[in-house]
């Protein structure tokens, strides 16, 4: 039997209603119907109340905490208070992330992980490193950075007990294709990032034999896209504009200027991944944080470590779908495509990212502005 029917604006990859009606059952969707068919089928019963815009729960690949709480941690309370924070604020599937440091660490934070991704707390793991480049390492503690090797790729895999779900790579960096294929074989997608390769090095990569499928905060962690040197930036929205690729975007404002966030969504429509890359300070005023080994300073509202490179993001993803729309024009369903649906594809997980009959009954309902009014996380109502 439903156990609860929501009414509004439905915008998702696969239901667009000015007015349409989402049953819930238990922990998923019964059905998404125009309002008017709704009532035909349910003649009986009372017509619900216009709720306002109803959105799939968002989904966000690239995440490292928040509300002072990190995901590369072994304290499973912790980490699990990382995700319910951003549960609460509409990401109601997020893929833990870990950055480089020690590879002891990172393969017992790894299987603190698991543990949460067993329960349902959260889609999965992304290690980011510690296989990255020196040269665009960014807020990667450069003193961990490595060549890909097979022991540690194993010992992280075999820690992840099959929920380590993405891990980026520098495609130029020795031992990257032995590393790409064995994460391929074990159903992980294979990132490009934190790479310093030219366009044609990381094309190739790209390409379908080539392992990589996504490309870590585009932009950020390789160099500027030049019109004689387009480098991964400009290999990467070729790839992407040609459904071979999908490329993470850091859409806050901060990472990437409003205008070249407008550029990516025309260039590779529906190849956009919007991400957070949030960290402990997400949720969070000023001071002073942590993400990985690395101290952070967060002032205004920009995280950086001591060098001045920028160290995550400090909003939540409904924000930088909301400022994907105002700032950058792109339009109300690309940008929530970009926050659902198509991350969800990119790292093929499943029953998220959709209102669609059988997936997880995870909903938003949110005001015009896309201030957000209720989350419903399968099945439950978190606020």
């Amino acid at each position: 039997m439903p156990t609860e029917v929501v009414r509004g604006r439905v915008v998702s990859a696969t239901a667009q209603f000015g007015d349409g009606v989402v049953t819930i059952a238990g922990d998923r969707i019964d059905s998404v119907l125009p309002f008017a068919e709704w009532v035909a089928a349910h003649p009986d019963s009372p017509e619900p109340p216009f709720a306002g815009t109803l959105l799939p729960g968002l989904v966000d690949i690239h995440n490292h905490g928040g509300f002072g709480h990190r995901f590369d941690t072994v304290d499973g309370a912790e980490a699990r208070a990382a995700a319910e924070f951003h549960h609460a604020r509409g990401s109601t599937t997020v893929i833990a992330s870990i950055v480089t440091a020690a590879a002891p660490d990172m393969v017992a934070q790894t299987a603190v992980l698991r543990e949460l991704a067993a329960d349902g707390v959260i889609g999965g793991i992304h290690a980011e490193g510690p296989f990255l480049s020196e040269a665009r390492c960014g807020a990667q503690d450069p003193r961990f950075l490595r060549d890909p090797d097979l022991e540690l790729t194993d010992q992280l895999l075999t820690a992840g007990g099959g929920h380590l779900r993405m891990m980026t790579v520098a495609p130029e960096r020795s031992g990257y294709d032995a590393v790409a294929q064995r994460l391929t074989e074990h159903d992980v997608v294979v990132a490009l990032g934190h790479s310093n390769a030219d366009y044609a090095s990381f094309s190739k990569a790209l390409r379908p034999t080539g392992f990589g499928a996504v490309v870590t905060h585009l932009a950020n962690g390789m160099p500027p896209l030049h019109h004689r040197d387009p480098g991964p930036v400009g290999a990467g929205l070729v790839a992407a504009s040609a459904g071979q690729a999908t490329v993470e975007l850091i859409g806050d404002g901060v990472h990437v200027d409003p205008g070249f966030a407008a550029l990516v969504f025309a260039a590779a429509p529906g190849r956009v991944a919007l991400i957070t890359d949030a960290m402990q300070a997400a949720g969070l005023s000023d001071g002073e944080y942590q993400l990985g080994p690395q101290s952070v300073t967060v002032r205004q509202g920009v995280a950086r470590i001591a060098n001045g490179s920028i160290a995550g993001g400090v909003s939540t993803l409904l924000d930088n779908v909301a400022r994907a729309v105002r700032e950058s024009g792109v339009s109300l369903t690309d940008a929530v495509l970009a926050a659902t649906s198509t991350p969800a594809a990119a790292l093929r997980l499943p029953d998220v990212g959709d209102l669609r009959r059988g997936y997880f009954a995870d909903l938003l309902i949110v005001e015009q502005s896309l201030r957000l009014r209720r989350v419903l996380r399968r099945g439950e109502w978190l606020s």
